[in-house]
């Protein structure tokens, strides 16, 4: 075991919200947001055996990871640490104009990750066309790429494990969904069990669907439908923050001392209110929010 896995908090704990008044119901939330100190949640989840194949595949010799993300991507963020880390060089194209700045991609750079950026364009073809990174990448031996936000058929059994950690099986689950690979492992951990709501954290998102699929069938599970995708919590897009939301976020991770932020979590947690207020969840289920962690984020939309 490297120092990288002994710094791992698993299994994570799960912690019940009892206060009704917070959200509607008792609620129970798996934290994983307290998995690892940075490379927390989904994160690790969606690497873990990825970077297992890798290490078999490379065998010691030097390698790159190479990977895509915005200038807050929770992703680009573990990776390069995970990248140092494991001993692994490190590439991040990044949706940006050059001069464009994080503390991300400080946190990045500190760790020895090559920072390249990609506009709309470039970074669209990476998106739709398989190997495009090749192209915009010099040609060097063991080099791997890692799709973005970890979103690969390798990533379902990591995050499948959260189900294996748990000591009963809720009748609803709630996930914050960006890429759909996520809300694809644990429909594979729990194997036609629970209920999972994902609620999409971006504009025009029932496409998700259809990478649900995709990451089951290529992972080797069954097409699990289990599942609803709620589209109706963006506020706004990806990375857009209302002031309902803001105020939301600060007010909830004051009153029940878990960290949130606006991008993922905390639409989550806006969104499980409302669907209780609403009795599209009823009062008598248990319910149970995967804390996906990546509260590095919050620097760029604080709540």
């Amino acid at each position: 075991m490297n120092a990288f896995e002994l710094s791992l908090n698993v299994p994570t704990p799960c912690q019940l919200l009892e206060s009704e008044s917070l959200l509607g119901m008792p609620v129970w939330v798996k934290r994983d947001d307290l998995l690892h100190p940075v490379v927390s949640g989904n994160k690790y989840r969606k690497l873990k055996y990825t970077l297992q194949a890798i290490a078999l595949q490379s065998q010691g010799q030097p390698s790159t990871l190479i990977t895509m993300g915005g200038i807050w991507s929770n992703h680009v963020h573990a990776t390069a640490y995970a990248a140092a880390a494991l001993g692994y060089r490190s590439c991040a194209l990044i949706r940006a104009h050059p001069g464009m700045h994080s503390a991300m991609l400080d946190d990045c750079v500190d760790r020895g990750m090559q920072i390249q950026f990609v506009d709309r364009v470039g970074y669209r073809s990476l998106r739709d066309i398989s190997g495009h990174w090749q192209t915009l990448v010099a040609p060097e031996p063991q080099q791997y790429w890692l799709p973005e936000g970890g979103s690969a058929p390798a990533a379902l059994p990591g995050v499948a494990e959260v189900i294996a950690e748990l000591s009963f099986i809720p009748d609803v689950m709630l996930v914050a969904c960006g890429t759909a690979a996520t809300l694809a492992g644990l429909l594979a951990g729990l194997k036609g069990r629970s209920h999972v709501i994902g609620i999409a954290v971006l504009t025009d998102a029932d496409y998700l669907k259809g990478e649900v699929r995709r990451l089951l069938y290529e992972a080797g599970y069954p097409d699990y439908q289990n599942y609803q995708l709620r589209t109706d919590f963006h506020h706004g897009g990806y990375a857009k923050v209302s002031p309902e939301l803001t105020h939301f976020c600060a007010d909830f991770s004051d009153r029940s001392q878990i960290g949130i932020e606006p991008v993922y979590t905390g639409k989550v947690f806006f969104a499980l209110r409302s669907l209780i207020q609403s009795g599209v969840i009823h009062t008598r289920q248990s319910v149970m929010v995967l804390h996906t962690g990546g509260l590095q984020g919050a620097r760029g939309r604080p709540c």
